[in-house]
């Protein structure tokens, strides 16, 4: 009955509803704060690792695999858009790189990336955050798109498993800027609301995202492969590296492949 009522829905609705599932995860990931005042470096690096695994199988399976699929259906070189579209979208997150200023996790203030600031270190981390989670909000809406154009294989559970499986990577990093922020005296509502705030833009990115293909349909194969290479950009520019810091490098990469895994598995069970 419930899945009725939201097949039912706008697509530009289900992708906002998609976004805001992705936002509660991520809050619920950053409510271990409440809990905890620290996470062992090494349980760290496997979360990290293990959401990294997530997006480059929602990168491939959700995301390539679909844009590849769509240019072949509609004529195009099956190629040619989505290298374009998974290129641009590498881009576009170095360009914001470049203009917003941003700490990545475990850095000195010192190491800030982007223009000269004078901005806390706590709000440096969670820009850093913030940036990162545009591109799977994105990913998230085109994926809806795709299911309200019927094209191909894409269906609405497809997008919603596209949903889940962002927003159980969503809850590690939560709780990678919200613990963080505690262990360094921030209060635990206040490091708490800047760890669930960071997924905010996912909702608003997600609406973007819908209404951009279905408005303009030929957009579809390079929305697509643009989510998908803004995030592989996130995945090997920060996850990766910060996975694989401070030793532990065997338990972060099983728990890459661990998140490769769920992803895979959602995508080919709901798709």
């Amino acid at each position: 009955m419930m899945m009725d009522w939201f097949i039912g829905l706008n697509p530009t609705i289900q992708a906002l509803l998609g976004g805001m599932l992705t936002w509660g995860l991520t809050a619920l990931g950053a409510a271990t704060v409440f809990f905890f005042k620290r996470i062992e470096k090494h349980m760290m690096n496997m979360m990290l690792g293990f959401a990294a695994g997530v997006m480059i199988a929602a990168s491939f399976w959700s995301l390539l695999a679909p844009s590849i699929e769509f240019s072949e259906q509609s004529g195009q070189i099956p190629w040619l858009a989505p290298a374009i579209g998974f290129l641009l979208g590498g881009i576009f997150i170095r360009l914001l790189d470049f203009a917003v200023p941003h700490l990545h996790l475990g850095e000195p203030s010192e190491h800030a990336e982007g223009p000269p600031t004078q901005l806390k270190k706590s709000t440096l981390l969670f820009l850093a955050i913030t940036l990162h989670n545009i591109p799977e909000g994105l990913a998230i809406g085109v994926a809806f798109g795709a299911a309200a154009l019927g094209i191909g294989d894409a269906t609405i559970i497809g997008a919603l498993g596209l949903a889940i499986g962002i927003g159980i990577q969503n809850m590690p990093e939560g709780a990678a800027l919200s613990v963080p922020l505690r262990g360094e005296g921030m209060s635990r509502f206040k490091a708490f609301n800047y760890g669930q705030l960071s997924a905010i833009v996912e909702p608003i990115a997600a609406v973007i995202g819908a209404a951009a293909v279905i408005m303009i349909q030929p957009l579809l194969p390079y929305a697509l492969a643009f989510a998908a290479g803004a995030m592989i950009f996130v995945v090997v520019e920060e996850l990766i590296p910060e996975s694989q810091s401070s030793g532990s490098t065997d338990l972060a990469t099983l728990g890459l492949m661990s998140g490769f895994v769920v992803m895979m598995i959602l995508d080919v069970a709901l798709g």
